[in-house]
């Protein structure tokens, strides 16, 4: 599945999520999200979706880096080391997020949106993870703009993927992308 519209213009939320809420509820699939940069606006962009309560379970915003691990799961001691922004910590969001809304899959963004860098990252490098039975993808990316381009293209990324993931075999392996 592609990540564009037709024209190649980068898809939007508002075309992947109607995409998404699609292919999960066809199969019977369940949802959880987990938010950090993004603040809810992933959980809104599936929630526009007429039909999202069948396949959403919910979503964790988890904007304190604490929070990532009290809610989320995610290791304490890998946050202290590396920060919230970071390849692992997004995927065991994740899983996280999967596993404590019981779903089936799970989806979740990190990053810097802005306007300052922040723990030694750049404003615009973000991340993204996907976990499902398929396997798991995370990918990190360089978005540019302002804050609200950087946290609208990481809503984009993270439906992007999933729908990758949907699309690889069952039990595919994991995958980190830079």
């Amino acid at each position: 599945m592609s990540d564009r519209q037709d024209g190649g213009a980068p898809a939007t939320p508002q075309v992947l999520a109607p995409r998404l809420v699609e292919r999960l509820a066809a199969r019977g699939a369940t949802l959880a999200v987990a938010e950090s940069l993004t603040g809810g606006l992933l959980t809104a962009a599936v929630v526009a979706v007429p039909g999202a309560s069948a396949v959403l379970r919910g979503g964790v915003t988890a904007y304190a880096t604490d929070l990532k691990a009290t809610l989320l799961g995610v290791d304490r001691q890998r946050l202290a080391a590396t920060g919230p922004v970071d390849g692992e910590v997004v995927r065991q969001m994740a899983r996280g997020a999967a596993a404590r809304l019981d779903a089936g899959h799970g989806v979740a963004t990190t990053g810097v949106a802005g306007p300052e860098p922040q723990g030694g990252r750049p404003v615009g490098e973000v991340w993204v993870a996907a976990t499902g039975p398929q396997g798991e993808l995370v990918r990190r990316l360089h978005l540019p703009g302002d804050r609200s381009a950087v946290r609208e293209g990481a809503v984009a990324a993270a439906l992007a993927l999933l729908l990758e993931l949907l699309d690889a075999p069952p039990a595919g392996g994991a995958e980190q992308a830079g």
